[in-house]
């Protein structure tokens, strides 16, 4: 491909393939760092000596050396190469913590939550990130960014997914530098006076200045929670219901202050600045006023990471519109990328985010001239309305095998969305920049409170109608990282055999399908061969799970409880049939036997010997007694029993020396397979 002829865009991959290779290999700062001269070192050797750089040396050395700052930036996040990091210093046992509020997350029904940062461990400066939750009461006063706390607590280490193939919580975590959290009560801990104020503080206090500003207009509860995600990037207040409608639709992108939004208050920006073009250089005075402007709308928008890599990424792309070259535009968006990973985060090539924003800008910047080419209207409306859809389609092939990789699902009626909502973004974006100015300086008239509130309910109502067409919404799509590869390869084959079909390129699209059926073949053979039983966690139910196959029986007190562990299950282990029965008191697992014992304590009085026990529903019985009678070689104790009775039970089996798996601590027990 011809774009991989520019420097820009090689050094971005293999600054991503460095990032990779460092993140998956996790070595010493020592031996990356000496990796990373060495070549830089005979670069610059070279470079004093070939002055006309006619030896392809130097480009093989440009790339190594990218290749090693990739691995080494994502190498000095590690916190074993931070000395000040409080994970490597001990902080096992109760010790006094100072922490600076960083983020406030969105609440669940029991708790708020916030990321914080670590600013001294004991009496000695340290750092770090962790996730801090306390228990909701109405007597207590939320925190703020930038507040700073004081307490002695131990942490606790944020726990891994008790069930199999659900969504992985600390692997997320993990990658935003947070390892830890504490779980405090509102007298746990001293709120520090006067704590150093931030940008993100203060970009913080603005938006909540904002929210109460406009809380005091006559706005509808959703259409409030929908301005300000739309405008400030909070979406902390909008309900379960028109979040899941948003998503549906294939227009959960919306309600995030990102790519989108961005780019259309770059265009707008560009139309309303056209006229200082005409000043002496006007050109370069419309690009800063521009860049300025972006980056203010950011600060207003909280500074999250969505929107601080967006307005990065728009920055340089306003950049390559000063500059009028549109074929330069590849080169603009890789260089973009490439600073946002080497001075902002390494990491964010592992977010979803970052993932989904440049493969639909990359989409878009592709494959929209090329659907232009293919067809162009004479008729105007139905030139535009081709466009809208050109923008939506190429969009939605570019993120199309991420979002089946991590989603599962596909909004057959995207498009309509999209095609209903894009084209008025621009007004609801501008309007909204428009009533939040006139609000904070108490002149928002109510007839325009009135004609945004019903702009916002009118799209709030058409995402709902569309979400409501759930014939065209495609879910539990299995889909691994091997076909979301393969997957992209179909579609750039596809497109550059549209442009300049030849017989290599048919071998190569050929190839590719090919490879994705067989892929796929193999996986469900794969799954064909699998045999196994486990006990599920879940608290106040039972759930034992026995997979043959294709097929899944799911032995359980309450089918209700148990849909979203199944989902998830059936959806990456590629299950095609499931039934449910009730929990009987004994099974015969190959040639193993299983007893249950629930609520009503009936077991065999003689002996009975058994290889594993399960109790659940918090039976009262004599548990020495049981052993004896019983002699299980496993006890397995799951969510539906009493905290107290399980740490009961953990002592017994210790004195007897028996293994003890409690599904709460330890996460699904997997039943041995017979050799």
């Amino acid at each position: 491909m011809k774009l991989l002829r520019f420097i820009p865009i090689k050094l971005t991959l293999v600054l991503i393939l460095g990032i990779i290779v460092g993140n998956y290999s996790n070595s010493d700062i020592e031996y990356t760092l000496f990796a990373c001269l060495t070549p830089l070192f005979a670069l610059g050797i070279l470079r004093f000596v070939d002055k006309k750089n006619e030896s392809p040396i130097f480009g093989y050395l440009t790339i190594l050396t990218t290749f090693f700052i990739g691995v080494l930036a994502v190498s000095l996040s590690f916190p074993k190469n931070n000395p000040d990091h409080y994970l490597n210093h001990d902080f096992s046992s109760n010790h006094t913590w100072r922490l600076k509020v960083s983020g406030v997350l969105k609440s669940t029904s029991f708790s708020n939550r916030y990321m914080a940062k670590v600013e001294k461990l004991n009496s000695r400066h340290a750092e770090g990130k962790v996730l801090l939750s306390f228990v909701k009461d109405s007597t207590y006063q939320t925190l703020q960014v930038d507040d700073e706390l004081m307490f002695s607590a131990i942490p606790m280490e944020i726990k891994a997914p008790l069930n199999p193939h659900q969504f992985n919580y600390k692997v997320y975590l993990k990658d935003l530098g947070i390892s830890h959290q504490f779980q405090l009560d509102k007298k746990d801990f001293i709120k520090i006076q006067k704590p150093a104020a931030t940008i993100f503080g203060r970009a913080s206090k603005a938006r909540s200045h904002i929210i109460s500003q406009l809380s005091r207009a006559n706005f509808g509860k959703d259409e409030l929670s929908i301005i300000q995600a739309l405008l400030l990037g909070q979406r902390n207040d909008i309900s379960e219901e028109t979040y899941t409608d948003y998503k549906n639709a294939g227009a959960v992108h919306i309600l995030a202050v990102s790519g989108l939004h961005i780019g259309i208050l770059l265009l707008l920006l560009q139309f309303l600045l056209t006229p200082v073009e005409r000043l002496p250089r006007g050109k370069t005075l419309k690009l800063i006023l521009i860049v300025i402007l972006l980056w203010g709308f950011a600060l207003l928008s909280g500074l999250s990471a969505s929107v601080v890599r967006a307005v990065t990424m728009f920055s340089f792309v306003a950049y390559s519109m000063y500059l009028n070259r549109p074929k330069n535009t590849f080169n603009i968006l890789a260089l973009s990328m490439f600073f946002i990973l080497l001075v902002i985060n390494p990491k964010l090539i592992f977010q979803v985010g970052f993932q989904m924003s440049y493969a639909a800008v990359l989409a878009i910047v592709w494959l929209y001239p090329l659907l232009q080419k293919l067809w162009f209207p004479k008729n105007k409306i139905i030139r535009k309305i081709w466009q809208l859809l050109s923008v939506s389609i190429a969009a939605q092939l570019g993120v199309l095998p991420i979002s089946l990789f991590y989603f599962h699902q596909f909004p057959g009626l995207f498009f309509i969305s999209n095609l209903l909502i894009v084209p008025a973004l621009g007004v609801i974006l501008g309007m909204g920049i428009l009533v939040i100015l006139l609000a904070l300086i108490d002149a928002l008239p109510n007839f325009l409170v009135v004609i945004y509130d019903t702009l916002i309910g009118w799209m709030n109502w058409t995402i709902s109608w569309v979400a409501q067409q759930e014939a065209f919404i495609f879910k539990n799509i299995s889909f691994d990282a091997i076909q979301m590869i393969l997957a992209y390869g179909i579609i750039f084959c596809c497109v550059i055999l549209l442009t300049r079909p030849n017989f290599k390129k048919i071998m190569a699209l050929a190839t590719l399908v090919i490879g994705f059926q067989l892929w796929v073949l193999y996986s469900n053979y794969q799954t064909s061969k699998n045999s196994l039983l486990f006990l599920a966690h879940q608290t106040k139910n039972t759930a034992l799970i026995h997979q043959n196959g294709r097929t899944v029986a799911v032995l359980t007190h309450d089918t209700t409880r148990l849909a979203n562990i199944i989902e998830d299950y059936s959806v990456a282990e590629r299950i095609s049939n499931i039934s449910y029965s009730p929990v009987q008191n004994s099974y015969l697992w190959q040639d193993k036997t299983v007893l249950v014992i629930d609520s009503l304590s009936v077991y065999p009085n003689e002996e009975t010997p058994v290889d594993y026990l399960i109790l659940t529903q918090s039976p009262k019985l004599n548990l020495e007694r049981a052993i004896t009678t019983l002699k299980p070689k496993y006890i397995i104790a799951d969510g539906s029993n009493y905290t107290s009775y399980i740490k009961r039970w953990k002592q017994t089996c210790s004195k007897r020396k028996l293994p003890f798996h409690a599904t709460g601590k330890k996460g699904a027990y997997y039943f041995e397979p017979s050799n």
